[in-house]
């Protein structure tokens, strides 16, 4: 199902994870609804940045979340994140800085630069988190959370 001219469901809801642990990965109705949002804002940011995106987690069903040490509260459970990348624009801090000017007009509630060993991706969010302070972060996974987009 295409969600927007770039963005199909099955790329937003796609797990290797949910694959190999033999786990059904569809959206609820309510969860739909929320990838649509979800890929109108990455059509936008696909637009700011000139290149193509590419989504490695978008929704997660409640197991796949648990399987992948994602949080309780995470927006991928409602539809309402992807992380992504775009290597033709550079390393995802460099997506990420060129992304935060934009953030109202782009509709990204939240923006994260993570990074995991050598592993680095951008979390784009349409849910505002409950403090303002948390609407732009980096964390860097076993160190915490720093406010702004940290080029760790």
């Amino acid at each position: 199902m295409q969600l927007t001219p770039h963005f199909t469901l099955s790329e937003l809801t796609r797990s290797t994870t949910a694959q190999r642990m033999g786990v059904d990965n569809t959206p609820t109705p309510k969860a739909l609804e929320q990838l649509k949002r979800t890929a109108q804002m990455l059509e936008g940011v696909r637009s700011v940045l000139g290149v193509p995106v590419i989504v490695t987690s978008g929704y997660r069903g409640p197991a796949v979340n648990r399987a992948v040490g994602g949080a309780t509260s995470s927006d991928h459970l409602q539809g309402q994140a992807a992380d992504i990348v775009a290597p033709k624009y550079g390393r995802p801090y460099d997506v990420a800085k060129a992304l935060v000017p934009h953030i109202n007009a782009l509709g990204i509630g939240q923006i994260i630069y993570e990074k995991s060993g050598s592993s680095e991706w951008v979390h784009v969010s349409t849910r505002m988190p409950d403090k303002p302070v948390n609407r732009v972060i980096t964390i860097v996974v076993g160190k915490g959370a720093q406010l702004g987009i940290q080029d760790v």
